[in-house]
C-alpha cells in the first residue's frame, strides 16, 4: 500500500501519542546499543499493515532497517516471523508498540474479512464492508479488507447515493426517496434500504440500481430474492455472523455487507522479540 497524506499524518499522531514525552525506558540502554530483533505472529493470520509498521520505525530512527519477510495478504503460521528490524536498541523499543498497534489492528481486520469471504466460496455473493470505521482510519481499515479478499462499500458520502430508513421517513417513502436523489445527483448509482417486502416492491417499481435488505430474517429473504428475480442488485446487511453468513450467501443474493469487519474485528496477536 503507498502510504498518503493521510495516513502520514495519523503515523505522525500516533508516535506523538506514545513518545511525544520521550521514553526513560529506553533511555537506560547503554549509549550505542544496537540490537535485531523480529516480529512474530503469534497465532494464524493474514499479515496486514507492513508499509505502515516500516514507515514508523524508519519515522522514529531513519537509521533503523526495516525488512519485510513476507507480503501482505500472506497467511502468517503462529511463530512465524512477519519482519525484521536492525539498528538502535532504544529506537526499535520506542517504535515497537506503536507499530504492533498498527500491525495487529489491520491484521486482524484482513484475517476475519478472510474467514468471511472463505465462509462463502463457491456462491455468487461478495463480502463487503460499511463506513463502520475508525475516524482517520478508513483508508487503511479498507485497505485491510480488500488485503482480506473483501470488496470496499463507499469510501465516503459522496461516492453513491444509499438511502437509509431515516433518509426514507424523512421523505415519505421508498419511492419518492429515489425519485429526489436522482434529481439531484443523476450520474450516481442509488442504492435504497428496505425493512419488508412492501417498500421492496416499491424500489423494484421504481428501477432503482440496488436494493439493501436490511436485518431480514432468512424466510423473508428468499422470500425477497423471489421477487427481485434479478432485476437489481440485491444487499443484505444486520447480523451478519460467521455462522450465518453462508445460508444468507445460498439464498442468492449478490453482496453481504458485514460493518463487524472494521469496528469489531480483534486485533491479531504479534509480538516483537529481540533475537
Amino acid at each position: 500500500m503507498n502510504l498518503g497524506p493521510a495516513e502520514e499524518r495519523l503515523i505522525e499522531l500516533a508516535i506523538e501519542e506514545d513518545l511525544g514525552r520521550g521514553d526513560p525506558t529506553s533511555a537506560a540502554l547503554p549509549p550505542g546499543l544496537n540490537a535485531r530483533a523480529a516480529i512474530l505472529a503469534r497465532e494464524e493470520l493474514v499479515v496486514c499493515g507492513l508499509a505502515v509498521a516500516r514507515r514508523i520505525f524508519e519515522r522514529v530512527d531513519s537509521g533503523l532497517v526495516f525488512t519485510a519477510l513476507c507480503r501482505d495478504g500472506d497467511m502468517a503460521q503462529r511463530d512465524q516471523p512477519v519482519a525484521r528490524i536492525e539498528g538502535a536498541a532504544a529506537s526499535i523499543f520506542g517504535a515497537e508498540r506503536t507499530a504492533l498497534n498498527f500491525l495487529g489492528h489491520l491484521s486482524g481486520i484482513a484475517t476475519l474479512t478472510r474467514r468471511y469471504v472463505a465462509a462463502i466460496e463457491g456462491t455468487r455473493a461478495r463480502v463487503s464492508d460499511t463506513r463502520k470505521t475508525t475516524p482517520g482510519m478508513r483508508r487503511l481499515e479498507k485497505y485491510a479488507v480488500r488485503t482480506g479478499g473483501g470488496e470496499n462499500h463507499r469510501a465516503d458520502l459522496s461516492e453513491a447515493i444509499l438511502l437509509k430508513d431515516n433518509h426514507v421517513r424523512a421523505l415519505g417513502s421508498v419511492g419518492e426517496a429515489i425519485r429526489r436523489a436522482r434529481a439531484v445527483a443523476p450520474g450516481l448509482r442509488v442504492e435504497v434500504e428496505v425493512t419488508t417486502l412492501a417498500e421492496l416492491d416499491e424500489a423494484l417499481g421504481e428501477h432503482v440500481e440496488a436494493v439493501l435488505l436490511d436485518n431480514m430474517d432468512e424466510a423473508t429473504l428468499r422470500m425477497a430474492v423471489a421477487r427481485a428475480r434479478g432485476q437489481t442488485l440485491l444487499e443484505v446487511s444486520g447480523g451478519v455472523t460467521l455462522e450465518r453468513v453462508r445460508a444468507i450467501a445460498d439464498l442468492g443474493v449478490d453482496r453481504i455487507s458485514v460493518g463487524r469487519l472494521t469496528h469489531s474485528a480483534p486485533s491479531a496477536d504479534l509480538s516483537l522479540e529481540v533475537e
